[in-house]
């Protein structure tokens, strides 16, 4: 599901991911809604960097461009531009 927000042009669409299922699309910024842990996240289609076992804390942005992410547990807000 995809939400439309208005009160920050910079981040103006977000995906709430609160399982452990990957979701893919095209992700400039997690917000982390409570202490999370990524299991994977793909840093761009082309590039073989990915992040892996990342602990976010609650509250932390974690910024760069994102197709696939992948929690282990937690919350997050994906937001894309």
């Amino acid at each position: 599901m995809t939400y439309k927000v208005n009160y920050a042009p910079e981040f103006s669409n977000f995906r709430y991911i609160a399982n452990t299922t990957a979701v893919t699309g095209r992700f400039v910024a997690l917000r982390a809604l409570e202490a999370t842990v990524l299991d994977t996240a793909t840093v761009c289609p082309s590039c073989p960097d990915s992040l892996a076992s990342m602990p976010i804390p609650a509250g932390a942005l974690v910024t760069g461009y994102f197709t696939t992410v992948k929690l282990t547990s937690g919350k997050v807000m994906a937001y894309s531009s």
